[in-house]
Order: structure tokens, then C-alpha cells, then sequence
């Protein structure tokens, strides 16, 4: 691959644009970089519209992600000392992507991070692909990008070497840049990337007809911003744009986890843990791949039980009654496994994994106990299973989600895992986007 340039020179103090792409909004976040902790000086947020659903699929118009932005402009130009923004740098959800032609306008709707319609596709490539690659699966950017390209060939006209393969963040960097075939690593990974060996692996090209893009670290330089949105908005004209992420790498940089072991956990409908490591793991039985973040790589997994469980039983109201009877001292002993539904995958790879939530006490309190003391023991399977396969001993564990406010969870986490659990010092992924640009 081409050496690229790092953006690593800064001024003592700086601020940065963080701008976060979510699944229901596009925020942003003015961070002052200076001898101290980084301090968020302004943000401001637009609401996105729901991506059009139907069955497996998922779209939505690459036109609502621009007229967003510019919302977002509107209101960040209230911020006092716009033109003193140094840099910007920008984050977006995972395999979310489209086809644009030379001058960035988009061929074809963009496929979204939910849409699993590339079945055939996906078929295809598991037939070619090496287990140690992210893009397997109807969900992976690949797959979506082969749909994609079937679609356009019966209703465009456009040559394929005239195309480029946008994912969500590369749009918004052309909206902000001009610049089109370029993306970041992270981004990269679900296409067929290989970050091993820094280069698109030979088993991948024949199966796409557009170019495939150049691939540069996060928080590479990539260009300046648009004169036009300098005018229309007050920027500071030498505003460089460097290369972004993924949201979900993003908010893990905000928790606060930046050493070797560092490992963060979303506490929501299902548990997605991330741990920082010193050298990459793939496991695609268990779901397990490796995103490279300058010199360290991150490493991700998640189980199919988690909150959604409690909430399946208990409504809030009735949840937070049973808290306040729960006494951690006194364990149930019951030994849960809880899921909705037959099947996990991680940190047990079983497709046909039944639940396990019996005997249910007669006492609600203590089923619920039960339920919340199997979450925790699943958790630190996830844990056990990671240092299984090569990562280094939990240092510490960053907690971010809904069920940081169940105080009872937090505890049996505290008591029971493997290291120190505290909540993340930041859940503003369009803050921790800003972190890339002093990585």
C-alpha cells in the first residue's frame, strides 16, 4: 500500500470538529486540545429519519445525510470561535454504503448497517473468503456492495472504473473535502480489507467491478475543507479533514479506554464488549474480528443476551420495585443462561443454544437476581474466551449503555468480574472521534 502521511503535527493547543453519523442523528463536538484533558467547548445535534425498512432490507437516501449536515452546520456556526477550528474528523455506522459516480453523486440508494438482503451475495463470498476477514456475512459491506453493483448493471450505464464505492463516512468526507476513493482501515474492514498485511487481498477483486478505494490509518490527512462551506459557515479556511471510524470505535475511544487491556461494555438490549490489544484476533466462529488502531488493534465480540432479557420480564417500573429487595450477598445459585430466543454466538458459538431460565423462583426479586447474576457470568466468559484466544488480562472495564443505571447490575459486575468496573468517562462518540486526531 502507499505510504501515507500521519497527522501528528499539532500546535500546543487545538480544537477539533468531532461529527458523529448515528443511526438517529448526526451530532457534533467542538474539543479544545491543550496540556490538559481535552475539553468539549460546543455541540449541537440534528435528528435523522428512520432508514427505509422492509423485511430484510434497508435503505435510505444519501440527500438526508447532506441536508443533515448542513443542519448541523447551521447550528455549530452559532459557536463563537468557529474559524478557530484546526481540524475535522468524522465518524459513521459500520457497512453502510452506496456507489457515487466521479462528481460524488450517488448511483444508487445507500444500503444500511441493518440490511441483510444480500443473501446470494453473501454466499458467494463465503465460498472465496479466508475465515480471518470481516467481510462474511448478507450484513458485510462486500456483500452489499456486489448487490449494489447486480442492481446498477440492468439500470445504469454508468462503467464500473467510473464508479467508487462510498461508505457512509466517505460521502460526508467528499461533501467536506471534494475528495472521492479514499477511506479509512476501519471502514475498510468489513469490504475484505486485510489489516494484517495492509492490502486488498487477491480473493476479494474478482468479485466487485468498482475500483476498490485507497485506505489510509484513522487520523490521516486526507484534505482541506470546501471553500463553499467555509463561506456559508464561518470555518477557519485551513481547516485540514483527517480520516475517521467506525461510531461503535469511536464511543469506545470516548469511555476513557486507551491502554493495553482497556476493555469496553455496552450495556444494552445485548452485550457488545471491546477490548484493546497488542496484536489482532479473529475467530469467525465466534463472531470475533480485529479493527487496527495505529499501533494497537481492537477487538470486538458480542452475545445475544443482555438487557433485553430483564425487559422481556419486567417492565421499568416493576424492575426497579425488584432492585430495591435484591441482596447480592445472599446468591441465588440458580445458573442461568439468559436469551429471548434459542442461539448465541458469542462467547459460545451455538446456533441452537436453548435459554436456560429455570427453575424461576416463586419470588420475582430473585428471578430477577438470577437473570442479572447469568448476565455477569456470561460476561466474563466473554472475557475468558478473548484471553483464550490471545488477548492480554482485562486492565480495566469501561461501562457504557442502559444498564449502567441498574445499580444492582453494576454491583454483581464489580464483585464478580475480572478487574476494576467503572462507567465510561464520555459516551459522545463525536468527542471521542476528536481523540483520533492526538492518537
Amino acid at each position: 500500500m502507499t505510504s501515507t502521511h500521519l497527522a501528528t503535527h499539532h500546535k500546543k493547543n487545538h480544537t477539533v470538529l468531532g461529527i458523529d453519523v448515528g443511526t438517529s442523528g448526526i451530532r457534533g463536538a467542538i474539543v479544545e486540545f491543550g496540556s490538559s484533558t481535552p475539553k468539549l467547548r460546543f455541540s449541537a445535534e440534528v435528528t435523522l429519519p428512520l432508514p427505509k425498512r422492509e423485511g430484510c432490507h434497508s435503505e435510505q437516501s444519501p440527500t438526508v445525510w447532506a441536508n443533515a449536515l448542513n443542519s448541523l452546520f447551521q447550528k455549530l456556526s452559532e459557536y463563537s470561535d468557529c474559524q478557530q477550528i484546526d481540524q475535522c474528523i468524522v465518524d459513521a455506522t459500520s457497512s453502510t454504503v452506496l456507489l457515487c459516480d466521479g462528481k460524488g453523486n450517488p448511483l444508487t440508494q445507500a444500503l444500511m448497517y441493518d440490511d441483510q438482503s444480500a443473501t446470494a451475495e453473501a454466499k458467494r463470498v463465503s465460498e472465496v473468503a479466508p475465515q480471518q476477514t470481516g467481510a462474511k456475512g448478507a450484513s458485510s459491506t462486500l456483500s452489499k456492495v456486489m448487490l449494489l453493483e447486480s442492481t446498477l448493471s440492468t439500470t445504469k450505464d454508468t462503467s464500473p472504473s467510473d464508479r467508487y464505492i462510498c461508505h457512509q463516512v466517505d460521502f460526508i468526507n467528499y461533501i467536506l473535502t471534494g475528495q472521492l476513493g479514499i477511506t479509512d482501515e476501519n471502514n475498510a474492514l468489513k469490504l475484505g480489507y486485510d489489516s494484517v498485511q495492509q492490502q486488498w487481498p487477491g480473493w476479494l477483486k474478482p468479485l466487485i467491478k468498482t475500483p476498490l478505494p485507497k485506505v489510509v490509518p484513522p487520523g490521516t490527512e486526507i484534505g482541506q475543507i470546501q471553500p463553499g462551506l467555509v463561506k456559508s459557515y464561518g470555518f477557519n479556511p485551513k481547516m485540514t479533514v483527517l480520516s475517521g471510524t467506525t461510531d461503535s470505535i469511536a464511543a469506545f475511544l470516548a469511555a476513557g479506554a486507551n491502554q493495553i487491556g482497556d476493555a469496553v461494555v455496552s450495556l444494552g438490549s445485548t452485550l457488545a464488549i471491546k477490548v484493546l490489544i497488542d496484536k489482532p484476533i479473529f475467530a469467525d466462529q465466534y463472531g470475533i474480528y480485529s479493527h487496527k488502531l495505529k499501533s494497537k488493534w481492537l477487538v470486538g465480540g458480542a452475545s445475544n443476551s443482555g438487557g433485553a432479557v430483564l425487559r422481556h420480564y419486567f417492565s421499568l417500573e416493576t424492575l426497579q420495585a425488584l432492585l430495591a429487595e435484591i441482596d447480592i450477598s445472599q446468591p441465588t445459585g440458580l445458573d442461568y443462561y439468559p436469551l429471548i430466543r434459542p442461539g448465541e454466538r458469542f462467547p459460545i458459538a451455538d446456533a441452537q443454544l436453548q435459554p436456560r431460565l429455570t427453575p424461576r423462583p416463586d419470588n420475582d426479586a430473585l428471578f430477577c437476581q438470577a437473570i442479572m447474576e447469568g448476565l455477569v457470568a456470561i460476561e466474563g466468559q466473554c472475557f475468558e474466551r478473548l484471553v483464550e484466544l490471545g488477548a492480554p488480562k482485562i486492565r480495566q472495564i469501561y461501562s457504557c449503555g442502559g444498564g449502567t443505571k441498574n445499580l444492582i447490575w453494576m454491583q454483581l459486575r464489580q464483585k464478580h468480574l475480572m478487574a476494576p468496573v467503572t462507567t465510561a468517562q464520555q459516551t459522545d462518540a463525536a468527542f471521542g472521534v476528536t481523540l483520533l486526531a492526538k492518537l
